[in-house]
C-alpha cells in the first residue's frame, strides 16, 4: 500500500471537483467547504486499480460522531469510482473544515440507510430524484474515525 501524504494525493479529473478541492485544501479548510449550501468534505481513499491516494469532494450528513456520503454519482446506472474503491480499501482520510484524520469506511445496511436518509435528503434534497432515476440502489457510506 502507497503510504499517505496529503500533498501528494491526486486530484478528481472532474474540473469543478478539482476546482473545489483544491481551494478547500489550499485555504486550510475555510473555503469551498460547501455545495450550493450543504457541506463537504474532501475524502482521500485508495484507488483500487491505481494504488494511487485519491481525492474528491463529497456532500456530507451526521449521525453521531460519524460522517455519512451518498455514493449517488447523480443518479447514474453505475456507482462511482471512489465508492468502488472504498470497498476493496475502506481506510481513508477526511478533511471537515479545518480537521483532517484518519477513518474506516462502512456500507450502510438497508435498515440503517432507510434510518438516516431522511436526514441526507434534508442535507441534499436532490438525493430523492437521484434514487427514483436509476434502478441501482444508491449505497449510504459511512466514515467513522480510528
Amino acid at each position: 500500500m502507497t503510504t499517505y501524504d496529503p500533498a501528494d494525493v491526486k486530484v478528481s479529473p472532474t474540473s469543478w471537483v478539482a476546482e473545489q478541492a483544491r481551494r478547500y485544501e489550499e485555504s486550510g479548510g475555510t473555503e469551498a467547504t460547501d455545495l450550493n449550501g450543504s457541506p463537504c468534505l474532501l475524502l482521500d481513499y485508495l484507488g483500487r486499480k491505481s494504488g494511487q491516494w485519491l481525492r474528491t469532494v463529497l456532500i456530507y450528513g451526521r449521525d453521531g460522531d460519524d460522517y455519512l456520503v451518498v455514493a449517488s454519482k447523480g443518479g447514474a446506472p453505475e456507482h462511482p469510482l471512489w465508492y468502488l474503491s472504498l470497498r476493496d480499501n475502506p481506510d481513508v482520510h477526511v478533511r471537515v473544515d479545518s480537521e483532517r484524520f484518519a477513518a474506516r469506511a462502512e456500507v450502510l445496511s438497508p435498515q440503517e440507510k432507510a434510518r438516516v436518509w431522511p436526514h441526507l435528503l434534508d442535507v441534499y434534497a436532490p438525493y430523492a430524484d437521484y434514487q427514483k432515476n436509476t434502478d441501482r440502489d444508491i449505497p449510504v457510506v459511512r466514515l467513522r474515525r480510528v
